[in-house]
């Protein structure tokens, strides 16, 4: 579906519909319900999904930043990874997909140009401070396992200062549309906002930054995912080759190996979706696409805010117990240790 040029568009929206019309505010999606784009149902289903993950993503994000602040032993550097995700994963849900809710009840961005710049915004810095911030956790577990630098500890305050620098490149990310590199607008069905993947502005300089994204915020944590897992993949196989009569560490493997598969899945379906349809708006301006499928690498990056905390904290089985005992619902401390000290201990067994 080709749009109004962008030569003839104010510049707070982009209106992804054929040029059959010469009244562009009429069909402004901060002033108007936008019909033409989809039906009532599919509006309403988006609208629907949004609440869903502003619920259940707000519940178990706080739940996760409380059940830490409340039990001492969680608080292991890698933990404090965790709760730095769960709080990014906090921000999108509760402003990003609580926005998105409200807009698509009303089918337009009825909160207007300065309202979609807050959720572009807070969804690009959320999104941004999740992506770095499993990278972190990747890298936090190449060093404690295969251990490429000796018997470096990875302490707390370590974990603190990367927590620290995935904030920095998040804003980094965040804060050029908001002064004038590339812009926050309108999306897909226009209730959502993101940077600007569909003008070739040269006022903007969309395409260059939409590069800049992709290689500074995709390409560079993906590479370290990949690279940091599969070494870790080839430690514990090791370990486990050279004590192969080890029950535990047998264990071990399995669990780190569901669990690494469940990471990258998650990252995968968090960002290729957004990554390819960015590059592929980009090198096929002027050709037709389905604005539904346009909303759908959206929904995805928020859905993260969901299921980030069940693969990282909830498949944790000392996170996990302790908050079945905040919540009332007892277990005992003695329960076996989380799967990360399971690959901690297998560490020790590794080639150093």
């Amino acid at each position: 579906m080709r749009g109004i040029r962008p030569t003839e568009l104010p510049e707070d929206f982009w209106i992804p519909i054929p040029l059959d019309t010469n009244n562009i505010t009429s069909l402004s999606p901060y002033l108007v319900p936008q019909d033409h784009l989809g039906s009532l149902g599919i509006f309403y289903s988006m609208s629907a999904f949004m609440f869903f993950l502003f619920v259940t993503g707000t519940a178990i994000n706080i739940l996760t930043i409380a059940c830490t602040v409340q039990y001492k032993k969680l608080r292991s550097h890698l933990n404090y990874i965790l709760v730095n995700l769960a709080v990014a994963n906090l921000l999108v849900a509760a402003v990003g997909s609580f926005t998105c809710f409200v807009c698509f009840a009303f089918k337009y961005m009825i909160l207007g140009p300065l309202g979609c710049k807050l959720e572009g915004f807070t969804a690009t810095l959320g999104g941004m401070v999740s992506l770095w911030s499993l990278a972190v956790i990747a890298f936090e577990r190449w060093l404690v396992i295969c251990k490429p630098i000796g018997n470096f500890a990875f302490k707390p305050s370590h974990a603190i200062a990367c927590c620290a620098v995935t904030w920095v490149f998040a804003l980094i990310a965040a804060v050029p549309p908001l002064v004038g590199w590339s812009r926050y607008i309108p999306e897909g069905m226009q209730c959502s906002c993101g940077p600007d993947w569909y003008t070739t502005n040269n006022k903007f300089n969309n395409e260059s930054y939409v590069m800049f994204l992709f290689c500074f915020c995709f390409a560079v944590p993906f590479c370290t995912i990949i690279f940091c897992y599969s070494q870790l993949l080839f430690a514990l196989k090791s370990a486990a080759k050279a004590q192969a009569e080890s029950a535990s560490t047998q264990k071990a493997e399995r669990e780190v190996t569901r669990m690494v598969v469940l990471m990258v899945m998650g990252f995968l379906v968090c960002y290729v979706p957004y990554a390819s349809f960015a590059l592929w708006v980009v090198n096929n301006r002027g050709q037709t696409f389905d604005l539904r499928l346009a909303t759908i690498p959206s929904c995805l990056s928020k859905a993260s805010t969901v299921y980030n905390p069940v693969i990282y904290i909830f498949l944790n089985k000392q996170f996990r117990s302790c908050m079945k005992t905040m919540l009332g619902m007892g277990e005992s401390d003695d329960e076996e240790s989380s799967t990360s000290q399971s690959v901690t201990e297998v560490s020790k067994v590794g080639p150093s």
